[in-house]
């Protein structure tokens, strides 16, 4: 008995074969299905997938966020060099213009004092000593100014 598509018990067709004329061959090819995955193997491989996709995003925020904190770090200390360096160039030309003052004031008319310490002009008539403590020195003159000495 020949094997025909699986089944054995099925006869062999005489008249097919009595017939020289026929020149091609009957093949059979043999075909697998395979099964589809089940509904729950699927929702694991899926929930799988997406839990890497959620620990992958975490990581890469995590290195944006510590990315953007190194940048803003980098920024600050180039601003504080540019800074210190501007700081530098004014101090500079602050003793500049600092020497320059006597110079300035000399082209303007203005004098140092020959006495240290500061005037106050108190009006006449009064010649108490208001508020002021009794370790102060003070000289007054005739025309009411009062000359305060360290």
């Amino acid at each position: 008995m020949a094997y025909t598509r699986g089944n054995l018990a099925v006869k062999e067709k005489q008249a097919e074969r009595s017939y020289p004329s026929q020149r091609y061959r009957e093949t059979t090819k043999v075909v697998t299905r395979r099964s589809s995955l089940p509904v729950r193997e699927k929702l694991l491989y899926m929930m799988t997938v997406l839990f890497c996709v959620a620990v992958m995003g975490g990581l890469l925020w995590q290195n944006v966020s510590l990315y953007n904190i190194k940048r803003q770090m980098f920024n600050l200390n180039t601003d504080i060099q540019t800074m210190n360096a501007e700081v530098k160039e004014l101090t500079i030309q602050k003793e500049k213009l600092e020497e320059q003052i006597p110079q300035k004031a000399a082209e303007l008319g203005y004098v140092q004092p020959e006495v240290e310490g500061f005037h106050v002009k108190v009006p006449a008539g009064t010649q108490e000593n208001n508020g002021l403590g009794d370790g102060n020195e003070t000289d007054s003159t005739a025309d009411g100014v009062a000359t305060a000495k360290k």
